[in-house]
């Protein structure tokens, strides 16, 4: 099936860098006024907000998670009773 010449091609998507996602980037000043508040979805859609970030990555007790760092996250470690006890972007 042959097609015709004058075909526009269609606009590809912007490819992220390393990760990144483009027009998200992460920031971390402020974010310690979450601490000790119950880990929500309403309250990760408010930290990611706050900070810029694309998406939230929840991090309960003793969970393993990968190192690289990404400007478009936010990392959000929570305790045993699900209250966040940190927060920070990568």
């Amino acid at each position: 099936m042959a097609l015709p010449a004058c075909a526009a091609a269609a606009p590809q998507p912007e490819i992220p860098v390393r990760g990144a996602t483009p027009g998200f980037t992460c920031r971390s000043q402020g974010l310690e006024r979450f601490v000790g508040r119950a880990a929500t979805a309403e309250l990760g859609a408010e930290m990611r907000r706050a900070s810029g970030a694309k998406t939230v990555r929840w991090v309960p007790p003793g969970s393993m998670i990968t190192m690289e760092y990404r400007e478009d996250r936010l990392t959000v470690r929570v305790d045993a009773g699900n209250r966040v006890i940190a927060a920070n972007c990568g």
